[in-house]
């Protein structure tokens, strides 16, 4: 059996989509731009290695990030393109050894990296159970992607991104319409009187949705920043794409959410009584924001 079709078949195991710092060239910290802000102590331009990366890849200031105005760092997941670009595409050529692929390494990393995060949508995808019917296309975009993953640099340079998210988009469209669907016709009972989400990237920055039953709703690419969302029933709801920075989930149920990532979670608050999804892990920060 081929790896890509072993990897089909195990539509649960996203570990190879998880962050391995240990094995990646400082990517993130090199690659990508920050500008000074609430998440960004300093600016500094895609290109150009953080101040705070070391000689090995590592950062001199881990452990103090979000004391050092760092937040930003904290919250940022590559889903795992990291290790592939730097032990995959370059087959362990780090940037500084050999300098004549560093600007190319830095271009093809957010390539790389968009490719990973649609891996760990289709993945989720071959997981919910409703989405039965499309779980062949699912499976032919999932090999079509991890496939796409395997070229060489240049090859992926020139993937177009954007004509190809949206063929995987329609997918997962169709995925989180067919998973939503089911929930509510099995739902019993009335369903809560609150905001109904009309439509993709819907503005609730600050919303007041504290106690508010969502279920089985899109929030498609919405704007929750600094929502208040203490206690609310977000159970099934599609929260693709959604901005979640210092959105409150303490207390909030986010049980069977669809599609939603660490990094929206990172970004997030919450407590320990917030229910996440079994592939998320709850932010330490939370823990220590007690």
């Amino acid at each position: 059996m081929s790896r890509i079709h072993e990897y089909s078949n195990r539509p649960q195991d996203r570990g190879h989509l998880l962050a391995d710092c240990e094995n990646c060239f400082g990517l993130c910290c090199a690659a990508l731009p920050f500008s000074s802000s609430s998440d960004f102590a300093f600016d500094k331009s895609a290109g150009t290695p953080c101040k705070n990366l070391q000689t090995d890849f590592r950062c001199s200031v881990h452990n103090s990030l979000r004391q050092r105005g760092m937040r930003g760092c904290t919250v940022y997941d590559c889903f795992g393109a990291g290790q592939k670009v730097s032990q995959v595409t370059y087959e362990g050529r780090d940037w500084r050894q050999a300098p004549e692929t560093t600007k190319q390494m830095f271009g093809v990393f957010p390539i790389m990296w968009q490719l990973h995060e649609l891996l760990w949508y289709l993945t989720e995808a071959l997981t919910l159970q409703p989405a039965r019917p499309i779980f062949d296309d699912l499976r032919l975009a999932l090999e079509e992607t991890d496939r796409l993953t395997q070229m060489n640099p240049e090859s992926l340079l020139e993937i177009n991104l954007s004509v190809y998210r949206a063929e995987i988009n329609t997918l997962l469209l169709r995925t989180s319409e067919l998973v939503r669907e089911d929930a509510r016709s099995k739902h019993t009972g009335s369903l809560g009187h609150t905001k109904k989400i009309q439509s993709r990237g819907a503005d609730l920055i600050g919303a007041k949705l504290r106690s508010a039953d969502l279920r089985y709703q899109s929030f498609r690419g919405a704007y929750l920043i600094a929502a208040d969302l203490r206690g609310a029933d977000l159970r099934v709801t599609d929260l693709i794409g959604a901005d979640l920075r210092d959105a409150d989930l303490k207390g909030a149920d986010l049980t069977g959410s669809i599609f939603l990532t660490q990094a929206q979670i990172n970004s997030a608050q919450g407590d320990a009584s917030t229910k996440l999804p079994s592939s998320l892990t709850r932010p330490s920060h939370w823990i220590t924001a007690q």
